[in-house]
């Protein structure tokens, strides 16, 4: 018997279509499942379905079943054998404390004194997070909140985890590390892994299925060779893959496609036929710098560490500049800064020639400057999409994605990346001259990703500044002028993002690590379009 049935499901939410239309799949125990699929498709949707008491107002269809008992006649004790990570730490972190977080669960389920505190004891420890024990977690990163946030679910000790884009706001390194502890949960424990992501290069080497969904209906699900050859010839789906499928498609797609960086490397050698080529030599940025600072220090209170360190940067005006690092290393906090919304203690902001301090009243955000906030819900205030735009008079028709058909639906019932587009718009329709990003990309697929980085390019042209930190490596890659490595709370190195991501071991794109070695400089699939010859013809 399956451990997941599903059968039949559809689901509308109230004044939208179908965003499910007679999904049917099984899910044994021990499985590790990614899910794909472009942004709106209805992956958040299908995994908040199979958890009952996160189950959406709308009109359903279809049944869910639960080690053969259906979803809906769950008692609470069984119902947390399904264990949830949403998309959001935010809406998941409920107490003030991290090591309340972690027992929080194991409270409302009344366990034994002497479990939970051998569970907390076992848990903090093998995640690594003992040294935040009593850290409030208002002031966690978001990578450390979800770190957080998925240690409290497996202290209740599920038989199946749901984890909706758990990685979106962890760093390389860390999204690396959380997705093999995943992986040894899953093997060790027998753990069934259920997993929604965009950013696929490290989970497809680990997932023993993969389901792809498209329009409400899965387009393939299977074994990941079996899935990847389904939706090959599918360009639209095809995009969504991590870089080691695109250069496959884009070698040919002889043989088997491989999954991880090992097998790329082998796959690119063998087929990758250079003949004459060149990259066009990047332009180097310069001019008068839109944003500027000098010596800046920065800390939350006066016992707490420096999280700006004696912070230089110059960002030039229409220049798309990336910011990357590790979770907690000020990248956030620069862009708050940045933004005046946080006050260093010492050293200078300037922003376009003027010093930031002399700025008044509002006359900052008077189109100066626009900030996307990692927490995109708050910049929602009306009730449906079609409200907040008609205030801003932002027409749905003008935008480079298409969000019509979500017009009458609550914000917050919109998917993550959904979410990030609309709220991506309302940053815009303040027209600034500077615009300030905090991981943009969150929940969004390769092809709205490409329609942002198209959108943001034109914007340059006509002057726009835009400072972007992201973990999104490839999207840095495909759409920076500069970028720049964040290190305890300064930029250690800034370069050309060809230069910038040949020259990474980890902060780097799948494309670059694949390459090396055969093809400096290659970062991203589409480089092969750059020169005649790449493929074997």
């Amino acid at each position: 018997m399956a451990l997941l049935e599903i059968k039949n499901l559809t689901f509308g939410y109230p004044h939208s279509g179908k965003v499910l239309n007679n999904i049917s799949m099984d899910i044994q125990r021990g499985d590790f499942v990614a899910v794909c699929g472009p942004t709106g498709s209805g992956k958040t949707t299908l995994l908040r379905l199979l958890k009952p008491e996160l189950t959406s107002l709308g009109d359903k269809s279809g049944e869910v079943f639960f080690n053969g008992v259906n979803t809906a006649e769950l008692k609470s004790e069984e119902s947390c054998k399904i264990g949830f990570v949403q998309q959001s730490p935010e809406h998941q972190i409920v107490t003030d404390k991290v090591w309340h977080e972690v027992v929080f669960g194991m409270e409302n389920l009344h366990f034994d004194q002497s479990l939970m505190e051998r569970r907390l004891a076992e848990i903090m420890a093998y995640f690594g997070i003992d040294n935040l024990f009593d850290s409030k977690t208002d002031e966690l990163s978001g990578g450390q909140k979800q770190m957080v946030a998925l240690a409290g679910v497996l202290a209740m000790n599920p038989e199946v985890i749901i984890l909706d884009e758990p990685t979106s706001q962890l760093d390389p390194v860390a999204a690396s590390d959380f997705l093999t502890t995943l992986k040894k949960l899953n093997d060790a424990l027998g753990l069934t892994v259920i997993i929604s992501e965009h950013r696929l290069e490290n989970i497809l080497p680990l997932c023993s299925k993969l389901c792809v969904l498209n329009d409400g209906t899965v387009a393939a699900y299977g074994e990941p060779q079996e899935a990847i050859k389904r939706v090959i010839d599918n360009e639209r789906l095809t995009a969504l893959m991590p870089g080691t499928v695109r250069l496959y498609k884009s070698l040919g797609a002889r043989g088997e496609c491989p999954l991880n960086i090992s097998q790329g490397k082998e796959y690119f050698k063998e087929h990758f036929n250079p003949g004459m080529y060149s990259f066009e030599k990047e332009k180097t940025s310069s001019g008068n710098p839109a944003v500027k600072l000098k010596n800046v220090f920065f800390r939350y209170d006066k016992n707490s560490l420096d999280v700006l360190k004696d912070t230089s940067l110059e960002v030039y005006e229409g220049e798309i500049f990336c910011v990357l690092g590790s979770n907690g290393s000020g990248k956030s906090t620069l862009l708050y800064a940045i933004a005046g919304l946080l006050r260093p203690y010492s050293g200078k902001i300037e922003i376009l020639g003027q010093n930031i301090k002399k700025y008044r009243e509002q006359s900052l955000y008077d189109g100066c400057i626009a900030l996307l906030p990692q927490n995109v819900q708050t910049m929602f205030l009306r009730s449906t999409l079609k409200d907040e735009f008609d205030d801003l008079k932002i027409k749905f028709e003008d935008l480079p994605f298409d969000l019509s058909y979500a017009a009458g639906i609550h914000p917050y019932d919109l998917s993550g990346g959904e979410q990030q587009l609309a709220a991506m718009a309302i940053a815009l329709s303040a027209k600034p001259k500077v615009l300030l990003l905090d991981e943009p990309t969150k929940g969004l697929d390769n092809l709205a990703k490409s329609k942002i980085c198209d959108e943001l390019k034109k914007l340059r042209q006509r002057g726009l500044t835009v400072i972007i930190v992201t973990h999104d490596v490839e999207f840095a890659a495909q759409c920076a002028d500069r970028a720049a490595l964040f290190f305890r709370g300064k930029p250690v190195c800034v370069d050309t993002p060809r230069k910038f991501f040949s020259e990474n071991i980890f902060y780097t794109t799948s494309v670059a690590k694949i390459a090396s070695g055969v093809c400096t400089g290659l970062i991203v699939p589409e480089d092969l379009n750059t020169f005649a010859g790449s493929a074997e013809q």
